[in-house]
């Protein structure tokens, strides 16, 4: 059986083409280009969610005239907004009321284990 195995992949080593990678140069226009269409998706992915929205609603301000703002930005101005999005904490609350419950759980498990 392990000569059949061995046999099997010597074959498939030798069928398999070895560089299926190209590399290849690219201008610093398209670097540039690229960061700048990432960074306006961030941000337009951001404005588009719904806590977002109707935060921004509650501001007086349209998502869809939100969306009109972001397309006219300049690329230094969505690479700052797209910077400060990332820095946000994700999914975090800023109480502390789940580490609390966290301690209270763990404290009752070890004395009731006791």
């Amino acid at each position: 059986m392990k000569s059949a195995i061995c046999r099997l992949l010597i074959v498939l080593m030798a069928w398999t083409p070895f560089q299926w990678a190209q590399a290849g140069m690219i201008g610093t226009d398209q670097v540039v280009a690229s960061t700048a269409q990432a960074d306006r998706a961030a941000v337009l992915n951001f404005v588009s969610r719904a806590d977002v929205a109707s935060q921004l609603q509650s501001f007086g301000i349209d998502a869809s005239t939100a969306k009109d703002r972001v397309a006219a930005m300049t690329d230094q101005e969505l690479r700052t907004i797209a910077g400060r999005i990332d820095a946000m904490p994700a999914g975090a609350s800023s109480s502390g009321w789940v580490i609390l419950i966290i301690i209270v759980l763990v404290i009752w498990w070890v004395a009731t284990k006791r």
